[in-house]
């Protein structure tokens, strides 16, 4: 799922389901971090940083804890940069070296609409114009939970850059669609904000890719450094 939407540099591994069998345990510092946590939230804590062990053993790292950082943004081993994303009953964790990208953010989100409400307050108004046309010429995607999934990953994307917030209103995002494949396409997301300078220039956008299927809608946002 979220392999097809990153370059061949990058890693992925996904879990699908409730099963925890087969995942790698927490080590004592993550412990402690979930430690009053609810079952579900420890459940998906696990899950995911077993899919991140594993994901940096592809990349021939050894396994080591991922803890959290400043706005629960996860620290990863040196030399390398990714994303971890999770739902009901699904999993991923996504990895690179930083010498082959400069970020990458991934997020996956059950393939429904949005609560009411939500989009108001996420969507700028010319993304509701563009999810109008969108889901008048391709009706029964599920185009705002589409937009939200996106902007999740522009925002883990930044982060990592700049260590800055970055609020749903300062990314305008727009979705297109493989003309092969109604259910795939690419993103591309202009930085309302003053951007973060990769490789010497300022980024005024960021672009990546989505796909919606096996009752998922799944983003991905990769950082080039050129």
């Amino acid at each position: 799922m979220i392999e097809e939407l990153l370059p061949d540099t990058a890693v992925s591994v996904e879990a699908f389901g409730h099963d925890d069998a087969g995942h790698l345990p927490l080590y004592p510092e993550e412990e402690a971090i979930v430690a009053r946590a609810v079952a579900k939230r420890r459940r998906e804590f696990t899950v995911v940083r077993s899919c991140a062990r594993r994901a940096m053993e592809k990349l021939g790292v050894p396994p080591q804890a991922v803890l959290t950082g400043e706005r629960g943004a996860p620290r990863w081993p040196d030399g390398l940069t990714g994303s971890m994303t999770h739902c009901e009953a699904y999993c991923a964790a996504a990895l690179v070296r930083l010498t082959d990208l400069a970020s990458l953010g991934i997020d996956a989100e059950p393939d429904g609409p949005l609560p009411d409400g939500v989009l108001e307050s996420i969507a700028l108004p010319a993304e509701t114009a563009r999810l109008r046309g969108l889901d008048e010429a391709r009706p029964g995607l599920p185009w705002d939970r589409l937009l939200f999934s996106a902007k999740e990953s522009v925002y883990k994307a930044w982060f990592p850059l700049t260590g800055k917030w970055l609020d749903f209103s300062e990314a305008d995002i727009e979705i297109s669609v493989d003309p092969a494949d109604v259910r795939r396409g690419t993103l591309r997301a202009a930085l309302l904000v003053a951007g973060p300078t990769v490789g010497g220039r300022r980024l005024t956008h960021f672009t990546g890719q989505w796909s919606a299927r096996n009752g998922l809608v799944t983003t991905a946002i990769t950082v080039p450094h050129t």
